[in-house]
């Protein structure tokens, strides 16, 4: 079993930084590509960024892209997301996730372990 805990979650301003992590415990995760997703309330869950087992290939989406960083060490079991120039807009529940798989993908049905979440709430 694989357990993903996020942390690095917050309040912060409108404009403000926050860098997400997320611990893998149970198994390793170099072989496996990760992901972010964020759920806020009364939306469904939806993607964030990705990246491949390696690290070498990453994916955004649109709504972020250019604000957040997606990265990895696979020594530390670890992902992060670096998140810049927040937006009320991005106050939601992140949540990584594992996919069976090296190669990263934009769906939630592809992952086959999730973390608890953890909130992100950004002010006006």
């Amino acid at each position: 079993q694989v357990q993903l805990v996020e942390s690095g979650g917050g309040l912060v301003q409108a404009g403000g930084s926050l860098r997400l992590s997320c611990a893998a415990s149970g198994r390793t995760i170099s072989s496996y590509a990760m992901g972010w997703f964020r759920q806020a309330p009364g939306k469904e869950r939806e993607f964030v960024s990705t990246i491949s087992w390696s690290g070498s290939s990453t994916y955004y989406a649109d709504s972020v892209k250019g604000r957040f960083t997606i990265s990895r060490d696979n020594a530390k079991n670890t992902i992060y997301l670096q998140m810049n120039s927040l937006k009320p807009e991005d106050t939601a529940v992140y949540y990584c996730a594992l996919r069976l798989s090296g190669v990263y993908a934009a769906t939630a049905p592809a992952y086959a372990y999730w973390g608890q979440g953890t909130q992100v709430t950004v002010s006006s």
